[in-house]
């Protein structure tokens, strides 16, 4: 009997090494990834250069106290700055540490601008993670349930409904923020209509508002732009990011701009793990190996790939409800709920999620070949046709 905790429905298999797109379990089977650990492992499995690089910082330093300088921080900051025209960063260990930070600092704008019972708008559907403040922003009662009371302070209106928010600006008076996903992972890779973030955009300036959003899951190149929201031309004052930053490192970080900027000073937050010089450098490494690889023209294409596979080998089938998402975030929904087959998936050595109960979630490392690509359709559609056939 295992002593960890029981937190998980854990699949009856065990990795003990990857290379590229695939993993192999104790017994030498392998498997092809098309989760890349819900997001986490951007540039695949034992990638050489980006080990190289993380070999190397484990020889001079591991970790060090924020109470220092880390230099790796301030190149991982430039870094992520520069790509995404922001101003500050702060580092954590998880997205829903980031998104922690991310809560804070839209409070302490608020009582800043004397709004002394500060709420932000977030959506139904969305997930933000499990820490009691990110669990309240979740727009998922299945995983609050239990945890009540939950932490007030969130205003809740539906996913890609802008009336909805206008509404609540009329209804309130101490809103100081919104924070919304721009493709929603947890909740069955929803997406936004095309003009919904520059409304937004333009909402929060005229109501002085913080737009804040959640690229945990979108960002990092996964959607074709280094940043979801790039696709639609805007900045946001926060953002938040974490899986795929340090490929499979542990980091997260919380990045400022415009009236979000400056708000956060010495004492007001932090982190003992947040940014060490070994996460920095995989956060830096994994950045660079995807600029001079070229993987983001490539999550587009090969997303592209993926979907017209789903709907080409599926045409005609009438339990298919949709096909969606952007580059290398896809949602295949069923028109019944498909949990079953992650394990039937598992059983031919491909490894999917199931979320929202009925929408197949792939998300692939962005080094994924079209080969590996054609394998993954090769396995899942006929999983799919027998599943709604059955």
């Amino acid at each position: 009997m295992s002593h960890v905790m029981n937190t998980y429905a854990r699949l009856p298999v065990a990795f003990v090494r990857g290379e590229g797109a695939w993993l192999w379990d104790a017994d030498g089977k392998r498997y092809l990834d098309g989760l890349s650990g819900i997001a986490v492992n951007t540039l695949g499995h034992a990638h050489p250069r980006l080990t190289a690089a993380l070999h190397q910082q484990i020889d001079r330093l591991i970790h060090c106290s924020n109470l220092y300088q880390v230099n790796g921080q301030v190149q991982l900051a430039d870094k992520l700055c520069a790509l995404s025209k922001m101003d500050e960063v702060f580092f954590s260990n998880s997205g829903c540490e980031a998104n922690e930070a991310a809560i804070k600092l839209a409070r302490m704008y608020g009582h800043q601008r004397g709004v002394h019972l500060p709420n932000i708008i977030v959506m139904e559907r969305s997930f933000h993670g499990r820490t009691m403040a990110t669990l309240s922003a979740t727009g998922n009662y299945k995983i609050q349930k239990g945890f009540e009371p939950l932490v007030t302070g969130f205003i809740r209106v539906p996913y890609n409904d802008l009336a909805a928010i206008r509404q609540a600006a009329s209804d309130h008076d101490n809103i100081v923020a919104v924070l919304v996903e721009p493709l929603q992972g947890e909740g069955g890779i929803r997406t936004l209509d095309a003009d919904y973030l520059q409304q937004l955009r333009a909402l929060c300036d005229a109501q002085e508002w913080l737009l804040m959003l959640d690229e945990v899951q979108s960002g990092i190149g996964r959607t074709g732009q280094w940043f979801a929201h790039q696709h639609c031309g805007i900045v946001p004052d926060v953002m938040t990011l974490a899986k795929g930053l340090g490929s499979g490192v542990p980091i997260g970080a919380c990045l400022t701009a415009k009236r979000a900027t400056g708000v956060f000073q010495p004492g007001n937050h932090g982190s003992t793990f947040g940014g060490n010089p070994l996460a920095c450098a995989a956060g830096f490494h994994t950045l660079s190996i995807m600029e001079q690889d070229g993987l983001l023209a490539h999550a587009d294409k090969l997303g592209q790939f993926i979907r017209n596979g789903v709907q080409q080998r599926l045409a005609g089938e009438t339990g298919l409800v949709e096909v969606r998402g952007q580059g290398l975030m896809i949602g295949i929904e069923l028109d019944k709920p498909c949990g079953e087959l992650v394990k039937r998936a598992l059983e031919k050595g491909l490894l999917i999620n199931v979320t929202a109960d009925t929408v197949i979630r792939l998300l692939p490392p962005l080094i994924m070949s079209e080969a590996e690509a054609s394998q993954l359709l090769d396995i899942l559609c006929p999983l799919i046709q027998d599943f709604l056939h059955a």
